[in-house]
């Protein structure tokens, strides 16, 4: 069973923390998951990982600051900035040394490219490879929700009043009545083709553990980074990325984009699937991770720890 902890940031947030594997593995595998989601949606690769390299691999997860069971924050603190700056707190605490491959979905890839834009030197000295999974490095450049131009920008329009609404309303939580009404709309703004009963009511339950202002705060944040040139710096790591051809909030063009700007990445585009990879496409999001965990314990050069 996973070990449980908590790290309290140095605004007093507190982060829900679950650790797997010894500490002195080989490589630490960080997975950090999306927007308004936490670490439970990560349960598939979880279990593959630890199968398929026991202990020579440390897995860490966490929920994000006014996610799952962390702690809420303060309003001016819900940006990816702050949560590159949290990733930093997170290493420094449960896996101060060795290699890290980072694995991120959605806003948790949009943290790992915070990450290094605002710590280089730290990101340098830890990080031995990258795995993308339905995100972006352009905000929300290529966002059209699978619909025309003009209807999407209605769309937006009407997210982003709305989420200055929901910033405002504390660590308040979304009534779970609210939530079953909204399921259909989760699951078409989140699934492709497919999707698996049990999955919608993860999602469902994640959503409605997170604070009102963590769903509308990071909004703005997150539709706004653009990390092309940051990326551009790290096309050494061993890397991979996927994208469901479903996907309506990160689609093609953004992995693709990430892919350009990391050219030894390996790209894999998931027919029918939508944002929810981890879940719709567990076997090749598991088969990109162990990858790039292969490729690190094959002889990437393993970063040291920073003074």
């Amino acid at each position: 069973m996973p070990q449980q902890t908590e790290v309290r940031l140095a605004d007093d947030v507190r982060l829900h923390v679950e650790v797997s594997g010894p500490a002195d593995a080989e490589i630490t595998a960080l997975l950090l998951h999306g927007w308004t989601l936490d670490g439970r949606s990560w349960h598939r690769q979880l279990a593959e990982i630890r199968e398929r390299f026991g202990g020579r691999v440390r897995v860490v997860t966490y929920d994000a600051r006014g996610h799952g069971r962390s702690s809420c924050m303060a309003l001016r603190t819900a940006t990816l900035a702050q949560l590159g700056d949290d990733l930093v707190a997170v290493l420094d605490a449960v896996a101060p040394t060795g290699p890290v491959v980072l694995v991120g979905h959605s806003m948790g890839g949009m943290t790992v490219m915070e990450y290094a834009h605002r710590h280089p030197r730290h990101f340098a000295a830890r990080t031995a490879g990258l795995v993308f999974v339905s995100t972006t490095a352009e905000g929300h450049t290529h966002t059209a929700y699978g619909l025309s131009p003009r209807i999407a920008r209605l769309i937006r329009l009407a997210e982003t009043a709305g989420a200055g609404v929901l910033a405002r309303c504390g660590a308040w939580r979304p009534p779970r009545a609210l939530l079953r009404a909204l399921r259909p709309s989760i699951r078409w703004m989140l699934f492709g083709d497919r999707c698996d009963p049990t999955d919608i009511r993860l999602v469902t339950s994640a959503v409605a553990r997170a604070s009102l202002r963590s769903i509308g705060g990071f909004r703005a944040s997150i539709g706004t980074q653009h990390r092309l040139d940051t990326l551009a710096s790290l096309a050494h790591l061993p890397a991979a990325a996927l994208v469901g051809d479903r996907d309506r909030l990160t689609p093609p063009p953004c992995a693709e984009s990430i892919a350009a700007a990391l050219p030894a990445t390996e790209l894999t585009v998931c027919p029918g699937a939508g944002h929810m990879l981890m879940m719709e496409r567990p076997g090749q999001v598991n088969a990109a991770v162990a990858g790039v965990l292969h490729r690190v314990l094959a002889g990437a050069p393993h970063p040291a720890s920073p003074a």
